[in-house]
């Protein structure tokens, strides 16, 4: 199936997070979420949002330092951070127990490890627009996913 991408504006942390939130919706266990953009773009406020929709309890943080962390909730959700690797990386370093686990895995960073990816991961790019402003691109190839981006998530409504 051929990508497709959908472009969405968020006006400040929160919607961003909530944008997250409510995208777990159509996520599935085996689902990886390859996220890019700039230092402060919104990678962890995202990863927060994913994490709150899938019922994490703890406080989530970006693993920078330890590159990877676990969460428990309705299915695990595993958070990676690969901007720390010195480059693309040749070798999966281990991470295939989370790529193609039986949780949800985002990463922050994905086109380091590009290589490695599932040809049917959701690409989720950030760009700065203003001081709290973001420009979400998700592209996919999951039929769940597209149905959403074109119906499923309504910006003015954080009622849940």
């Amino acid at each position: 199936m051929k990508p497709s991408t959908f472009t969405f504006i968020t006006k400040h942390e929160r919607e961003t997070k909530e944008f997250a939130k409510h995208l777990t919706r159509v996520l599935e266990s085996g689902d990886v979420l390859a996220l890019e953009g700039d230092l402060g773009a919104g990678k962890t406020v995202f990863a927060k949002g994913i994490a709150e929709g899938l019922g994490v309890c703890e406080p989530v943080n970006s693993p920078t330092f330890t590159i990877v962390k676990e969460y428990q909730g309705k299915i695990p959700f595993y958070h990676l951070d690969v901007y720390r690797l010195e480059s693309v990386v040749d070798e999966p370093l281990g991470f295939e127990e989370y790529l193609y686990g039986e949780g949800i895995c985002l990463v922050e960073w994905a086109s380091r490890i590009s290589d490695w990816l599932p040809d049917d991961a959701i690409e989720i790019q950030f760009l700065v627009m203003a001081d709290t402003h973001r420009k979400i691109k998700l592209t996919t190839v999951l039929p769940r996913v597209i149905n959403w981006c074109k119906d499923g998530w309504n910006h003015e409504d954080f009622s849940d």
